[in-house]
């Protein structure tokens, strides 16, 4: 938000309707490595290497670019996925609260929040499911990898060799995974925001970004983690799951602590992602955002 104090009245800065896919992209080309090593744990049938331990294997067996392996395909969601998310979620509550002449209560966040990650999550599920099977190739023995070539190409090859409903399989998690991250990164993020600037002590500034998109990647993460995990492995399948309901039961044979697989690398990949995310975002309203005078 910049004012111009010269003005007699202030100027409102609002974001564009892409800038959340500008800034998410920005963000993935940043945290893409650690997004590719969480790939590679949730899809281990049985816990064999950490974090630590997983990168160095990668390394080791295709080199230091490996770590940016699918990394086409993770724009390419983003651009779909949250470009959409944000997209609906900036606009709609800019309308309100400009209607409203202040915030919107924490429970229309949620709501809102929720049905633009539904809506983002289902029309970015081919790309996710190609940025996953590019990411899983590396660890594959060469005679099973697919070796798409780019995003475009993994998508074209789906669609010709497995069929339109393949690119959408995992739709369903895909879409209450983006619910739920969503909620915990947009929602959880303006009510951050709104109650640290609430207190007077900070103004609107980066600290203020950084401490409230901090507690929204940790939201973020303990709530969609359980169905992260399901929908990699739905993604990451070649037949062997019927659908939700079966892989969901098949992970539970795991014990419950399967669904929270990874929890660690997807907090270090998702939280860091969260933040630059925000970051970016406040920057490109502050200098690029469309002005709206207010009273």
């Amino acid at each position: 938000m910049m004012i111009r104090r010269s003005d007699p009245m202030a100027e409102q800065r609002v974001s564009r309707w892409y800038f959340g896919g500008v800034a998410s992209c920005g963000a993935a080309c940043c945290t893409h490595p650690l997004d590719l090593i969480k790939v590679h744990l949730q899809t281990q049938q049985e816990v064999k290497l950490r974090m630590t331990g997983m990168a160095m294997h990668v390394v080791r067996s295709e080199g230091v670019l490996a770590l940016y392996s699918g990394l086409s395909a993770s724009l390419c969601r983003q651009m779909s996925y949250s470009l959409m998310r944000f997209a609906i979620y900036e606009t709609v509550r800019d309308m309100l609260t400009s209607r409203n002449q202040g915030p919107m209560p924490f429970y229309q966040k949620v709501l809102l929040g929720a049905f633009g990650g539904l809506t983002g999550g289902f029309i970015g599920t081919p790309a996710d499911m190609v940025n996953v099977r590019m990411q899983n190739d590396v660890k594959l023995p060469p005679a099973l990898r697919r070796n798409y070539a780019h995003a475009l190409d993994g998508l074209i090859r789906v669609w010709r060799e497995e069929g339109v409903r393949k690119l959408f399989s995992g739709a369903s998690m895909a879409s209450s995974r983006g619910a739920m991250v969503t909620v915990g990164q947009l929602s959880c993020y303006d009510q951050a925001k709104q109650l640290v600037l609430g207190t007077g002590v900070m103004t609107d500034n980066v600290l203020t970004h950084f401490l409230a998109s901090l507690i929204a990647g940790g939201c973020a993460t303990f709530l969609c983690q359980p169905m992260d995990v399901v929908k990699t492995r739905l993604m990451n399948s070649k037949g062997e799951y019927r659908g939700v309901i079966h892989c969901l039961r098949d992970t539970s044979h795991l014990g419950p602590l399967a669904f929270y697989k990874g929890l660690v690398p997807a907090g270090i990949r998702l939280i860091p992602h969260t933040v630059l995310t925000f970051i970016f975002l406040e920057q490109l309203r502050k200098h690029f955002g469309i002005c709206h005078r207010v009273t």
